[in-house]
């Protein structure tokens, strides 16, 4: 039934149902869903295949070491991006290990083969089990030089958890492949609106990207189906992690001025998931500092670790873990950073 009858006037009592019916929304608003880690209460450790977290959630772990009888020279620990999983680092993961490097990657709560997938932990979980998961790794690997990487939301999960304060004891420097900084800054209003609206209302609907959407994530077509073919990414996204996500991302972008050193932050060139402004704002806001550096990729897109270039960022990535101050084999470290809106 139309709000305006035949005759042009009002109908009011529809009007007011469906003023009252919104009023309800935009007053009481709908409680987003989340799962924030229980209370600690167990060391962290690491199995052959899980990692045990400090509230005794046990979640899928999967790793990468050198050929039996080969002595492993350094430790990455790292965290997969929004949607995806662990094994987002196979690829590399088995690169390194023939460099002489353990690679060790955790699906994060919520998402992989974890209870609840699909609901936001929240952002002091995600933190607080990087720490859980810092604590055995190092437990376990005691002697080795040690880095935490992080992909994506992985890299902005790294960031905003050690912005501003010294690495950790035993952590020897962190790297950040496409760290995920779409702030709400960065917005153009209607998204902020549009976010903040759907958040408050509906945080319950689940979204999927719309057919035609012309945002290429990497080069790697084949790649790109196989994971289209996962059963373990996550393809419908429901609005209330999307704000959770939009929450990390502000914090992310905040700390990109505050990192500690050592670090190496990398983009592609190609970079389209995070949009070019708020990319150029994070590269021009890191620290002037040379424990901070930075590497973008002419063939590179947002999946630089998976891409047909990844080779290149692999071998970055081993020699930065080598020795983070020794030059880059790629030889692109240094490139002018893009400015805001360029």
């Amino acid at each position: 039934m139309p709000i305006i009858a035949e005759n042009g006037r009002l109908r009011p009592g529809l009007l007011i149902r469906l003023l009252a019916l919104l009023g309800c929304f935009l007053v009481s608003g709908c409680a987003g869903t989340y799962q924030p880690m229980g209370p600690a209460h167990t060391m962290p450790a690491l199995a052959a295949e899980r990692l045990t977290l400090a509230d005794g959630l046990s979640v899928p772990l999967r790793r990468w070491e050198p050929a039996a009888g080969v002595r492993p020279r350094a430790v990455i620990l790292a965290l997969h991006g929004f949607n995806d999983y662990g094994n987002a680092f196979a690829l590399p993961g088995r690169y390194w290990a023939g460099q002489g490097i353990v690679t060790l990657a955790y699906d994060q709560r919520g998402f992989g083969d974890t209870p609840n997938r699909g609901i936001w932990p929240g952002i002091p979980t995600l933190g607080a089990d990087l720490s859980a998961a810092i604590a055995a790794v190092r437990a376990a690997y005691p002697d080795l030089p040690f880095y935490v990487l992080g992909e994506s939301m992985g890299g902005a999960v790294v960031a905003s958890r050690f912005a501003g304060q010294p690495l950790p004891e035993g952590v020897a420097g962190l790297i950040l492949s496409a760290p995920a900084v779409w702030s709400r800054s960065t917005m153009p209003f209607y998204q902020r609106w549009a976010l903040a609206l759907a958040g408050w209302t509906v945080p319950w609907m689940e979204l999927t990207p719309p057919r035609g959407l012309k945002i290429q994530a990497s080069d790697n077509i084949p790649m790109l189906v196989a994971l289209g073919r996962d059963p373990l990414m996550i393809r419908a996204t429901r609005v209330d992690a999307v704000r959770g996500l939009t929450d990390l991302m502000d914090q992310a972008m905040a700390a990109m001025g505050h990192l500690p050193g050592p670090t190496l932050v990398m983009y592609g060139q190609h970079e389209q998931v995070i949009p070019p402004v708020p990319v150029a704002q994070a590269l021009a806001s890191l620290p002037p500092r040379p424990d901070i550096r930075r590497v973008r990729y002419p063939q590179g897109w947002h999946m630089l670790l998976r891409d047909l270039q990844a080779e290149i960022v692999w071998r970055d990535v081993a020699a930065f873990v080598g020795n983070p101050a020794a030059p880059l084999p790629s030889g692109l470290e240094g490139a002018p950073a893009e400015k805001p809106g360029s």
